[in-house]
Formats: C-alpha cells, sequence, structure tokens
C-alpha cells in the first residue's frame, strides 16, 4: 500500500509504526474471507482491508472520524487476518496504534466512554469484579426488562453472569526450592478474570504441572497482565500493568531463575508475549520486558516441550475441541492443544469453521453485543454439527461465552490433562465424570479376555 507521511509525520515513532506496517498490505482481500465481521456483513469496512484503509487515512490525516471509530471498534482483534495474510501484515499492532488514538480522540457517546471505564477499572481487580459480579446475580432474573428498556449491553453483561455460586480462589503454593535442584521451575500465571470464574483451572494446571516433577509458583504481586485495557486503547494502563508484573516476575527470578512463565488464558498469554513490544521504547523496562516475553509459554507448550507423561485414564468421550482465536490466531498455536489431547488418549472433533472467532473477544461481547450473539449462534450451530458430548478449549472468555448455549459442558484443555494423567475429573462434566476407566483395569480385561478366547 502506498503512503503518503511527510517527513515532519515519519518522525513521530508512531507514525513510523504505522508506516512500515501499511506498505506491507498488497489489496489481495485474502483477509476479508476470514474475517468474522465481514463474514457476518459483507460491509467491506468491516473487513480488515476495509479498517486498514480507513487507518492508513487516520494517521496521514491525523483525523478520527465517526465512521472509522465505528467500524474499528467493531474489529474483534481475532488476528484471523494475519493467519490468512500472505504479506505478512502486522494488523494486530496497527490497529492496537488505532484503538489507542480513538480513545484520545475517537467519536464516542459518553454512554460508550462511561462502559469503557468501568469495564478498565473493574474486571483487571478479582475483588472489585467478585463483587460486581455478586451485584449482578442479584440482577440477573431482570435481564429482559432491562433489554426492553434499551439498555442492551448491560443486559448483554447479565447473560454473562454464571448462575451458580463463584469458586473458592486458588491456594498459592510455596515453591520448593533446593528439593530438586535439576526439577525445572515456572510461574504460573492465574488471570484476573479466570481466578474468579474458574480457579480450578489453575488448580488442574498445579497439579499437572508437579505430576510433571516441575517446582511452580505464584507469584504473590502479580497483577492483571493488561490485555483489556490494551484492547481498549488504554495504553498507559496496559503499560502500568506489564509494569508491575514484570517487577513482580524479576523479583522471583532474582531469588531462582525461572525455566518459564505458564499461562493456562490465552489471552494473557498472548499479552505477556507481546511485553517486548509494548514496553521497547521504555528504557527502564526494554530489556526485562523482551526478557519477559521470551521465557513466556502456554502451558500447552511447555508440557510438549518436557514431555507428557503416559495417560493413566480412558474414555470413549467425543470432544470438539475450540480453538481460541488468541491461541490459534495471536499465538500461532494451533495443532499443538489438538496433538495434547490425542497423546492423553481423547477422540478429538474437529468443529467446522475453527477458524472464525466465537465473539467473545475479551470485552467485545459487552461493548457489541449484536454481532458477538451473531458469531455465538454461528459457533454453536458448528459445534451442534459434530455432535460432541464434551466442548474443550483453552480460554476462559470463549467457555463463558458459549456457555449454555449446549448440553454438551466447556471444559478447560489443562483441565482434561489433567485428568487424563492421573487427576480428578473436572466439575464441570457432571454425570460425563463416570465415563472415565483406569488403563490398568482396562488392560487386565483384555487380558482376561484374551485368556477366555
Amino acid at each position: 500500500m502506498q503512503t503518503s507521511f511527510t517527513n515532519v509525520q515519519l518522525a513521530d515513532p508512531t507514525i513510523a509504526r504505522a508506516d512500515a506496517i501499511l506498505r506491507r498490505c498488497i489489496h489481495c482481500g485474502l483477509c476479508t474471507a476470514t474475517c468474522p465481521t465481514y463474514v457476518l456483513t459483507g460491509d467491506e469496512r468491516d473487513s480488515p482491508r476495509g479498517r486498514i484503509y480507513f487507518m492508513k487515512q487516520m494517521f496521514e490525516e491525523r483525523e478520527v472520524t465517526a465512521s472509522m471509530t465505528y467500524h474499528i471498534d467493531r474489529c474483534l482483534s481475532c488476528f484471523s487476518c494475519m493467519t490468512a495474510c500472505p504479506s505478512g501484515v502486522d494488523y494486530m499492532h496497527l490497529v492496537d496504534l488505532a484503538r489507542t488514538r480513538i480513545e484520545m480522540k475517537g467519536h464516542r457517546t459518553p454512554r460508550q466512554r462511561f462502559l469503557r471505564m468501568i469495564l478498565s477499572k473493574v474486571l483487571p481487580h478479582p475483588r472489585r469484579f467478585r463483587l460486581a459480579l455478586m451485584l449482578g446475580k442479584l440482577a440477573r432474573p431482570f435481564r429482559g426488562l432491562i433489554a426492553r428498556a434499551g439498555l442492551e449491553r448491560p443486559a448483554a453483561a447479565l447473560a454473562l453472569v454464571p448462575p451458580g455460586m463463584l469458586k473458592a480462589k486458588v491456594t498459592k503454593p510455596r515453591s520448593e526450592i533446593g528439593k530438586d535442584p535439576k526439577a525445572k521451575r515456572v510461574a504460573l500465571m492465574l488471570g484476573c478474570v479466570q481466578e474468579v470464574l474458574a480457579p480450578s483451572i489453575s488448580r488442574s494446571a498445579i497439579r499437572l504441572l508437579r505430576r510433571h516433577g516441575v517446582d511452580v509458583v505464584v507469584v504473590k504481586d502479580e497483577t492483571c497482565c493488561g490485555a483489556l485495557s490494551h484492547h481498549l486503547g488504554k495504553e498507559e494502563e496496559a503499560r502500568g500493568y506489564a509494569r508491575r508484573n514484570i517487577d513482580a516476575w524479576t523479583a522471583v527470578i532474582r531469588e531462582k531463575p525461572l525455566d518459564a512463565i505458564l499461562v493456562t488464558t490465552s489471552g494473557c498469554g498472548t499479552m505477556v508475549k507481546d511485553y517486548g513490544h509494548i514496553l521497547a521504547r521504555d528504557r527502564g523496562y526494554a530489556e526485562r520486558a523482551a526478557y519477559i516475553s521470551g521465557i513466556a509459554r502456554d502451558i500447552s507448550e511447555f508440557i510438549d516441550q518436557i514431555g507428557l507423561v503416559p495417560p493413566m485414564m480412558w474414555t470413549g468421550l467425543r470432544i470438539a475441541y475450540h480453538a481460541a482465536c488468541s491461541l490459534q490466531h495471536g499465538q500461532k498455536l494451533d495443532a499443538l492443544p489438538l496433538s495434547l489431547l490425542e497423546q492423553a488418549g481423547f477422540n478429538i472433533l474437529r468443529i467446522p469453521e475453527g477458524h472464525l472467532c466465537c465473539g467473545s473477544a475479551g470485552t467485545y461481547n459487552l461493548l457489541e453485543p449484536e454481532l458477538a450473539g451473531q458469531l455465538r449462534e454461528r459457533k454453536l450451530s458448528n459445534i451442534a454439527k459434530v455432535n460432541p458430548d464434551v466442548i474443550v478449549t483453552a480460554n476462559i472468555g470463549c467457555m463463558m461465552q458459549l456457555k449454555g448455549g449446549t448440553s454438551a459442558p466447556f471444559v478447560h484443555t489443562v483441565e482434561m490433562l489433567d485428568w487424563a494423567t492421573g487427576g480428578p475429573p473436572p466439575e464441570a462434566l457432571g454425570p460425563l465424570k463416570d465415563k472415565g476407566h483406569p488403563i490398568e483395569s482396562l488392560v487386565e480385561l483384555a487380558k482376561q479376555t484374551a485368556l477366555v478366547d
């Protein structure tokens, strides 16, 4: 794509970065077929190519129009376009630059600005989020009335509030420094939203890692990864979260080096792996941020690296794997979780249109409930086509977005791997817990059958 920035404009590092990204686009349009919003609307302005033209205009003319704000806000940041792009356009960082500028100069109503402010002040803080959920439970029975009053976004938020009781927080394990000097040592990131909605995922991760002889540390001063603020265009707020996490992890590393920082929420993992980029111009943090990004891993990467222990349990359950966008597009980890689940002995089904987002996308289902709802129904329809017993994914946002839309339970990848290698069955399975059979008993049964024959 040809750009027309002046030398004065290019002296601005933000403009220079935008220019470098824009110039890689060749207008081929291959991204449009994989873009969820374009697939739904058929509107070029709701495609990556259309949004790139908007962003070019935004940076060249130093203006942010209402139309730009509207269509860029409708982008999910699923990054399916980046997987499809033959030219390697770094759409992720380009739209990040645009969101930051829109947050400063965009055309939003007072109601929209207020909602974004509330989301950024509540979701990253587990105590505030827990309180908000408790209040949401009280209001949940009235969500139909709220929707009819024209308050679609609050109604959409209430629909996502889980009906049951909140689980207890994760008990943070103590590091066992010195007991086995050869043991791998990792920090496990709990995730601010996941810690409140599904702490069982972190418990499963801790059991799974310790079963593999790994020393697990949960860092006391860890905070939100910053992704929620980042995608809302609140860039300095996101950098603040990143700096606090880097300080917390650095303190642990000084005590004894870490082999990895592991993340079980794929959206958080994509963000932490990008710390080196978002703090590249911060003299006080650039070097440490790059180091932290370099040792950040999705837990599936780490388990694959050390080798999954042989499964101890077998089940004939039909499992549909939903690939979270932040994992398959953001981190380019599509086949790896599937491979681990197959190694664990599970029968895996591929969901049609697996590249398309479910509509969760961080806070997207709260900010754009209409499009998010359409994507949810499309995903649930595709899941129904394979008729699974269980749906497995690696992102809490996807689980909450799709939960309740099918009779099949949603379970995290880590919970299934924990179960297969000797852990307890995931609570979400309900009656399906009884479908697991110890491999030893099956081997013994096979021997007895052979003797009879």
